[in-house]
């Protein structure tokens, strides 16, 4: 990860940032700060964060869970005020339409080194499948099927695009949509029955611990190099933005990193905890990024943050 956020635009620093080192509060209009969650766990798991970060500050939280397109019109119609989630390349065209609106800024990129694409579990491995050009050969083997997320995600689009268009031979390959968990339910079934599984996987997520994955080379094209080598970002609403400075600042502040989030992923779905406990438990334990986190943040009502969120955690 790098140490520094990715630079932005001058006129939002300056909104954002200031000159002056005085603390300010937002207004009362910015009490609820409302987020979305497409029903992934790395982005429950940044979400959990952000809302145990914004509840320290006295800010209040709305985090419905919206799949990937309806989440990115909410956003464009202002029915949410920032999104944590934006995956690069893979929502591209999300991002395109986004940018062409006015309405959206980029605040960070939130985490780098993420990989996202096709894999097949050590059952497919052991077949000597690594490339996608591989699979075609094994069809049988795999039931002919490859295992997405939720209905409309830009992933699943990138494999019904191949499927459509009969690249790597996948022309007779059909599509599985399902969630996240459902997904990863299917490759515990299959792996237990021996059975190989082809699906998308991507990091930091505990499944690269649960499960033996080998990603597939050759599908740079679909999914980018380097493994589908991603990073995320995070967007607000520009009138957001200008209206909450405080709490725009805190999220062009918040950065992640592959471990801490495989931590508090494991956390949230083998344990069970609540995303925003396992948040709080993670600072608790790790207390020094509330320096960079909250460096220059408020509570709602102008007090400093980085003691507020302190105490709020004994």
């Amino acid at each position: 990860m790098p140490k520094t956020a990715t630079p932005i635009p001058l006129a939002l620093a300056a909104v954002l940032l200031g000159a002056a080192p005085v603390l300010a509060s937002d207004p009362a209009s910015c009490g609820t700060v409302r987020l979305s969650d497409p029903g992934w766990t790395d982005i429950t798991a940044t979400n959990g964060v952000a809302s145990a970060l914004l509840e320290g500050l006295g800010y209040g939280v709305d985090i419905p869970t919206l799949s990937v397109p309806i989440g990115y019109e909410a956003l464009k119609n202002g029915e949410t005020d920032v999104f944590l989630g934006n995956w690069m390349p893979a929502q591209q065209s999300f991002r395109d339409d986004l940018d062409a609106s006015g309405l959206i800024d980029e605040l960070v990129v939130n985490l780098e080194g993420v990989r996202f694409t096709l894999a097949v579990s050590a059952p497919g491995a052991a077949l000597g499948v690594a490339d996608f050009a591989d699979l075609d050969a094994h069809r049988d083997a795999f039931g002919g099927q490859v295992y997405g997320i939720e209905p409309g995600a830009p992933a699943n689009q990138l494999i019904a695009g191949m499927i459509e268009a009969d690249k790597f031979g996948l022309g007779d390959w059909e599509l599985v949509e399902s969630s996240e968990q459902g997904m990863l339910a299917q490759v515990a079934r299959n792996d237990a029955a021996g059975t190989p599984t082809v699906f998308l996987a991507w990091e930091p997520h505990p499944m690269n611990l649960n499960f033996e994955i080998t990603y597939l080379t050759g599908g740079d094209e679909e999914f980018g190099p380097n493994f589908g080598s991603a990073s995320i970002h995070t967007l607000a609403r520009k009138e957001w933005v200008a209206e909450c400075p405080n709490a725009a600042r805190l999220f062009t502040q918040l950065v992640f990193e592959t471990e801490m989030e495989n931590q508090l992923i494991a956390e949230i779905l083998d344990n069970g905890t609540d995303p925003r406990d396992a948040a709080k438990e993670w600072i608790a334990a790790n207390p020094q990024v509330l320096d960079t986190w909250l460096d220059g943040v408020t509570t709602l009502d102008g007090q400093p943050g980085a003691d507020a969120m302190r105490a709020s955690l004994n």
